[in-house]
């Protein structure tokens, strides 16, 4: 009991943390570099630490209802505020703070110094992801949201330019008007149940009368366009590619995860709120998730076949991935959700790492356009391979020796990390886009109905046609003849992304044990009483210093 309780204390401080820092930083000032950057470095590493132990933590009881509940206020449920931790929300936090500590790291040597108040806006970016995924009522979640998408306008912008300016109007005025839906749908749920609990909202809808029924589901029909926005979802994407496209590199790798959390709320709220079990409401909307999800995969694939540029081509593979995993969603089976969730962790490392990838990438092209003159002088590392031992009979079209020829250390890592990450991405085998992939295709396979075959043929198109993609711009940077000085390629910046394809790899290798988490956290969500009963039956701390846990 104690060891529980000490654990349940824990809860709130991936919240805190990063609130504290970025109060620090702003107290340190803009002048205290070094400071800010260790204190951004600590915090962001030790939240990473903390969400790896409460994934640890829930992951104790080898089943479904694994549950942590804490109570800030020490009201009681439904009055009170509510953060639970369970197998969905301790994954979101692990994938945040992993992507959050890698884009941190990159943007060290030199991002951070693109603007002012980027530490700042970055832990608060972190603290509103972590509140979001553990929050258990919807005005708390629409203050989490509103956090995070403040420091996110800030991010947009961070290094300024007329592209990002124009980007940014974009992004801020979409997410304003997804957010005044978001308010109203909250607003109507609210009306209609009398709470804004979303475990009591889900006890409670059984009960709405008919003559209700319609303002309960226009409120989730606007609650879910919100959401749906903010998960980059055809047709309210327009807005992404060139938001996305534009920000800075580490920005863009935080991203990755913001577009998961418009994915993550409805998978939440509607495998809790409209179960198969929840009478005249049961699946509501399921038809319009799976088909706006498929429009989405294919408006991605499409995106990134017309498009040579490589932060765009990484904005687009977003939206596959995001469509890809909304599509799943609907069909509201178990074993495509476990699936399906496999391919989130994938994709979300996936996503982050290319971003970081395409800052390498387009500097390297730098360096080839720059004048002679200005081209930096010993920046290339050893070679590999002595260019003196080639054969002078094996030459390519310009008469160059093919066997031998010098390849830099920095070009050799950029190429290795990019196909790797573009054989995640596409889910090419052996990796671990392939294994989520696979998984959702068994999953498939067993759903006989039209939508099910018709989005197992798109995920095998699609694969194809971001491969495809990928494959022409890898060959325009890395295969092409070209005569270039090396890149000056950074440890701390090649650290994250090299950290972040080992994470890819692992995934794969350990592609049973994540399965296996993967398929728990399904069975969870597709029982949503026993996360309505670890919530509701939550009990304040007696101020005597007894009581039940938190």
């Amino acid at each position: 009991m104690i060891a529980f309780e000490a654990m349940s204390d824990l809860i709130v401080l991936p919240v805190l943390l990063p609130m504290a820092t970025a109060a620090l930083i702003l107290l340190a000032g803009e002048k205290r570099r070094q400071l800010n950057a260790a204190l951004a470095l600590v915090s962001t590493a030790s939240g990473l630490t903390l969400a790896i132990a409460l994934l640890a933590w829930v992951h104790t009881q080898d089943a479904p209802g694994s549950f942590g509940v804490y109570l800030p206020g020490n009201w009681p449920v439904p009055f009170g505020i509510v953060l639970v931790v369970d197998r969905l929300s301790a994954l979101m936090m692990v994938l945040t703070s992993a992507c959050g500590l890698a884009a941190l790291l990159f943007a060290l040597p030199r991002w951070q110094r693109a603007g002012v108040h980027f530490h700042p806006l970055f832990q608060l970016q972190l603290m509103g992801l972590q509140g979001v995924f553990l929050t258990a009522d919807l005005f708390d979640l629409f203050v989490f949201f509103e956090v995070l998408l403040a420091a996110s306008y800030g991010l947009l912008l961070h290094g300024g330019g007329s592209q990002r300016v124009r980007a940014g109007l974009h992004y801020i005025a979409i997410n304003l008007v997804a957010s005044m839906l978001f308010l109203i749908g909250v607003a109507l749920l609210y009306g209609v149940t009398g709470t804004l609990n979303m475990a009591d909202i889900a006890r409670k809808l059984p009960l709405v009368p008919p003559s209700d029924r319609g303002l309960l589901h226009a409120g989730a029909a606007l609650l879910a366009t919100a959401f749906l926005a903010k998960a980059g979802q055809w047709p309210l994407n327009f807005w992404l590619p060139q938001a996305y496209g534009s920000a800075g590199a580490p920005v863009a790798a935080l991203f990755a995860v913001l577009t998961k959390v418009g994915v993550y709320a409805v998978l939440r709220l509607w495998t809790l709120c409209f179960p198969a079990s929840a009478g005249d409401s049961a699946l509501f909307g399921a038809e319009i998730l799976i088909w706006t999800g498929m429009c989405t995969l294919v408006f991605g694939s499409i995106g990134m076949m017309a498009t040579q540029e490589p932060n765009r081509l990484a904005s687009y593979s977003i939206i596959v991935s995001a469509g890809t995993l909304m599509a799943a969603i609907g069909f509201d089976r178990e074993a495509l959700s476990a699936g399906a969730l496999f391919y989130l962790a994938s994709s979300t490392l996936a996503g982050c790492t290319l971003f970081l990838m395409v800052e390498l990438l387009e500097r390297r092209r730098d360096v080839e356009f720059a004048p002679p003159q200005s081209q930096p002088q010993g920046e290339t590392l050893p070679d590999f391979v002595d260019a003196a031992a080639a054969e002078p009979a094996n030459l390519d079209d310009d008469e160059q020796a093919l066997i031998g020829r010098a390849l830099p250390a920095a070009v050799a890592f950029l190429g290795v990390g990019f196909t790797l990450c573009a054989m995640v991405v596409a889910g090419l085998p052996p990796l671990s886009g392939f294994v989520g992939k696979v998984a959702m295709l068994a999953a498939l396979l067993d759903a006989a109905r039209p939508a099910a075959w018709t989005l197992f043929g798109l995920l095998i198109f699609s694969g194809l046609l971001v491969a495809t993609s990928l494959l022409r711009v890898g060959a325009r940077h890395f295969w092409l003849p070209q005569e270039r000085p090396s890149p000056r390629l950074r440890i701390v910046e090649g650290t994250p992304v090299a950290l972040l394809l080992a994470a890819l790899v692992m995934l794969a290798i350990q592609g049973e044990p994540v399965l296996h988490y993967m398929r728990l956290t399904a069975q969870g969500l597709h029982a949503p009483d026993q996360y309505i009963e670890a919530v509701l039956s939550a009990r304040p701390v007696s101020l005597r210093g007894q009581g039940g846990p938190r």
